[in-house]
């Protein structure tokens, strides 16, 4: 084995590989067996999470894009979005620990981002 890759390494057949000279990816993170299915998981954009922890989670994305929107239009159809989704999980209780969510109030938010522009 070791002569069949000395003879490789010297027709040049590991030369120009794609990576070749760049740091693997984690090496100075501790091991983990499970590493594999992380990186899957996050290159397919899927979650572990039960989904009422998902949707918590999505209610606070959902608020911190409203406060990065860019026009009262977009605020108000982002939270309305999150608040159909909220909705539909209060009249079906999804899998998980309890949601604690209610909508947002789509006015409330609407003033504190105006607030916050006319800064």
């Amino acid at each position: 084995m070791d002569r069949q890759i000395r003879e490789a390494e010297e027709r040049g057949a590991f030369a120009g590989l794609p990576g070749a000279g760049k740091p693997i990816p984690g090496l100075d993170r501790p091991y983990d067996a499970m590493w594999w299915i992380k990186a899957k998981m996050e290159r397919e954009g899927l979650s572990a999470l039960p989904p009422s922890l998902t949707l918590r989670k999505a209610a606070e994305d959902a608020r911190l894009d409203a406060s990065r929107a860019r026009s009262e239009a977009e605020v108000r159809r982002i939270l309305n979005e999150m608040n159909e989704r909220i909705r539909e999980a209060l009249a079906r209780p999804p899998a998980g620990p309890p949601l604690n969510l209610e909508p947002f109030d789509i006015d409330a938010v609407v003033g504190e981002w105006r607030a916050e522009r006319g800064r």
